[in-house]
């Protein structure tokens, strides 16, 4: 569900978020949801919220967003992505709100509607309203029950895989286009194939990972940020090594049977770096930077992982989104993912591949490097290396204007 400019890294501060598609993760319903997942990252941002604030966005803020994201725009095309909490508390009134103000301040570009939820509050009123206006829907679902269940809980501490399985169907009961989201714990790790042929079992055909990786400051029991030190894991993180086998473990089982049926984001990005062609997520990207959070009384955060005071670009209210990406502070945040590197990254063999991957996860030090390490190097390690022989294969495809799915043949005789 990522989204990434196309360029190129330089020494310099080279990031400009308006020469590429500026992204805004419209937070309406804030860190409001009906589920406590342990791991979620965003349920204790409620407590950034201004005192005596509504948790929802009103319908004057919505109409302000909506002109200003559309003229922070270079290009045509408008994606306007909805996430939270859980944005399905909202209500269908407030889309068709926000639909009628996207059609307001269109001026002929096209508008597009992707949005993220947890799926236990679909409905086949909701499903007709997404097949009617298009909508892309990202699905969270951790695999089959026994790996799902294990974090992604009710209020009432009752596992929600029932009610996320009702919601696939009613998807594909409406054909309404949707992606799964997978956040890979310390749990499901373990169950590679499980999870995936489960995924396959359902009609699954886009599929990203999502590695948690978290810590827990000491002093205020809140997510550490990526600059506090000496912190540990939480225990539901995964770990690195295990990621990486994760991984290699379904990529071996797709790179057999399913390449051009099925897509697996980071498998898709791998492709596009040795293929020469922009990665399609921010985490692998050189530069980081173009895709801000927005918060429910109209604060712009750096990133969506990034929701700290000291990342508060401002507020829409005061400032356009178009002045809060230029400035030097997001510029700046957006370069430190590529001046930032360690040394050992700048040497890997792999660097093309990940770039650091994300800056959120370089929590780990490394004697006489000045900067951060990624934690989740050696499993990325792991995965590049086991991986390299079939991806040359399937970008030596492409650059001859030929399908990667030719892979499978090489495979399946070995």
């Amino acid at each position: 569900m990522n989204h990434t400019p196309r360029h190129r890294m330089k020494k310099t501060l080279q990031f400009n978020p308006l020469k590429y598609p500026v992204y805004v993760m419209a937070k309406p319903i804030g860190a409001a949801c009906n589920l406590r997942c342990n791991y979620c990252y965003f349920l204790e941002k409620e407590k950034l919220r201004p005192r005596n604030s509504s948790p929802k966005m009103n319908d004057a803020l919505l109409e302000e967003f909506t002109q200003q994201y559309i003229n922070a725009q270079p290009i045509e095309q408008v994606l306007f992505t909805w996430h939270g909490g859980e944005p399905l508390l909202l209500g269908i009134d407030y889309f068709r709100k926000a639909l009628h103000y996207q059609k307001k301040y269109a001026r002929g570009r096209q508008i597009d509607n992707v949005l993220q939820t947890n799926g236990t509050l679909l409905t086949d009123d909701w499903c007709r309203f997404f097949k009617a206006n298009n909508f892309l829907i990202g699905l969270s679902l951790d695999g089959p029950e026994h790996c799902h269940d294990r974090y992604r809980k009710d209020i009432a501490g009752k596992g929600s895989f029932a009610e996320v399985v009702r919601a696939v169907e009613l998807l594909q009961l409406h054909e309404v286009e949707f992606n799964i989201l997978s956040v890979v714990n310390d749990y499901n790790v373990k169950y590679p194939l499980e999870v995936y042929h489960f995924f396959k079992s359902i009609g699954a055909q886009y599929i990203q990972f999502s590695p948690v990786v978290e810590r827990l400051s000491p002093d205020s029991e809140l997510l550490a940020t990526p600059e506090e030190q000496d912190i540990a894991l939480t225990s539901w993180s995964v770990p690195a090594l295990e990621y990486g086998k994760f991984l290699t473990a379904i990529f071996d089982e797709w790179v057999r049977n399913d390449v051009g049926r099925i897509f697996v984001t980071t498998f898709d990005n791998t492709l596009a770096g040795y293929a020469g062609a922009p990665h399609g997520t921010c985490i692998f990207s050189p530069t980081c930077g173009h895709a801000a959070a927005l918060s429910p009384n109209g604060d712009l955060y750096a990133c969506d992982h990034y929701v700290f005071p000291q990342y508060n670009r401002g507020n829409i209210r005061e400032k356009t989104i178009t002045e809060m990406m230029l400035s030097k502070e997001q510029i700046q945040f957006g370069n430190d993912k590529a001046e930032r590197l360690t040394q050992t990254c700048r040497q890997c063999e792999y660097l093309k591949l990940c770039n650091g991957e994300c800056p959120k996860n370089r929590i780990v030090r490394i004697p006489g490097e000045p900067n951060d390490h990624n934690y989740l190097c050696a499993g990325l390690k792991h995965y590049f290396r086991h991986t390299e022989q079939a991806m040359r294969f399937m970008a030596n495809e492409l650059s001859f204007k030929r399908t990667p799915a030719n892979v499978m043949l090489q495979f399946q005789q070995q």
